[in-house]
């Protein structure tokens, strides 16, 4: 069969805002196969913004998509879906960037599920997506699925997602211990996945900055195997964001590997005035 691009619609006119700060940033990023998978159902994805219209209105995009649904179906899915989300938010007219971000994700979810509708083989391929936005001196997260964002600050390290997981939101709900959850055989099944329903309620929020932070993405390849507290330790040891991406996903193997694993580390270098 040929393959088949689903047409999405792209605004062109992004809102003029002045730019205020300018954050200077560095970043690393690795994925990995692991030692089980026949193939990279992730996708990570960056985009440096390099002017300043775009630099205040948008700012720097930092994406990880775990796709699902075998064969070539996930990886096909979060391909698509990192990609639509780039290009929908960086170029949607809305001036909240949440209103953006959220419409980024449901073109995504659209074309995710457009193409699985048209192609047989592709049918119930899905992916979560966790983005992050450096936007002057704001982030800005959308998030579905049960990939990750994290924030270390000052020696600690913060969950900023909830994994929108069966299991966890029964844990949110109070009828479930975090002990029976992180053992429970359904903790892996989602409540939500771009392009598996028309009805997707994408997890938006937009948070300070501080010099010094460092944020993690990473797909659930990486948290089966990788506490928070190890996690935090890599974060911690000073190394640049580059070598720390490949230290974690490196800890992931090593703990067995047993899905495809991703990270990217942002580290928030400084917020110098415009």
């Amino acid at each position: 069969m040929d393959e088949i691009t689903a047409e999405i619609e792209v605004q062109s006119v992004v809102p003029q805002v002045p730019l205020r700060v300018r954050p200077i940033l560095t970043f690393g990023l690795k994925t990995d196969i692991g030692r089980v998978r026949e193939n990279n159902e992730d996708k990570g994805e960056v985009f440096i913004s390099e002017n300043d219209a775009e630099i205040a209105s948008r700012g720097h995009i930092f994406v990880v998509c775990d796709g699902m649904g075998g064969h070539e179906a996930g990886q096909i899915a979060s391909e698509l879906a990192s990609k639509t989300f780039v290009e929908v938010y960086r170029s949607h007219p809305a001036t909240e960037l949440e209103e953006a971000a959220k419409a980024a994700v449901k073109a995504a979810n659209r074309f995710v599920l457009d193409v699985a509708r048209i192609a047989p083989n592709r049918r119930g391929m899905g992916t979560t997506l966790t983005a992050l936005c450096i936007v002057q001196d704001k982030g800005l997260y959308v998030h579905v699925g049960d990939s990750r964002l994290y924030r270390f600050r000052e020696g600690s390290i913060e969950q900023i997602t909830n994994d929108h997981t069966w299991v966890e939101e029964t844990v949110r709900a109070g009828t479930m211990s975090r002990e029976d959850a992180e053992v429970h055989p359904y903790r892996h099944v989602l409540t939500q996945a771009v392009g598996t329903e028309d009805d997707l309620a994408p997890e938006v929020g937009v948070f300070d900055l501080a010099e010094g932070d460092l944020y993690i993405l990473c797909s659930d390849g990486v948290t089966n195997h990788v506490s928070d507290d190890a996690i935090a330790s890599a974060l911690d040891s000073g190394k640049g964001a580059a070598q720390t991406a490949w230290d974690i996903v490196a800890s992931a193997l090593s703990g067995g590997g047993s899905d495809n694993a991703t990270v990217v580390v942002v580290s928030v270098k400084s917020l110098q005035p415009a």
